[in-house]
């Protein structure tokens, strides 16, 4: 189980960390989006006592069980498209993405 970060987005991450003040990257996924489920990105004060931390390029990247079970094998990179600058995830566990990349969807069990 892992979440792992490219150097391009721990580099980004790192520099928000520091610019707000906080320890560590909470990611995570909710039930939104036109796909079903968005990812969420925050920062992390404090980590709880069930939360799953995983370190890549010296960033802590902090998710709560439930969406590991969601995310696990997820790799979150940061890009520059033309003027645009995004992270883009790439999550093993995902069946569709809307066009946006904000959303996905899970195969359900038959």
């Amino acid at each position: 189980m892992a979440i792992t970060l490219t150097k391009p987005a721990a580099e980004r991450i790192a520099q928000q960390l520091d610019k707000n003040g906080a320890i560590a990257l909470r990611f995570g996924a909710k039930e939104s989006g036109c796909s079903g489920f968005s990812y969420v990105m925050d920062f992390a004060e404090t980590i709880g006592e069930s939360d799953v931390t995983f370190d890549n390029h010296d960033v802590q990247v902090v998710i709560d069980p439930k969406s590991l079970e969601i995310l696990d094998g997820t790799q979150i990179d940061y890009v520059s498209e033309g003027l645009n600058q995004t992270f883009k995830f790439s999550n093993p566990m995902a069946t569709d993405e809307c066009g946006c990349g904000e959303s996905f969807a899970l195969q359900t069990p038959s």
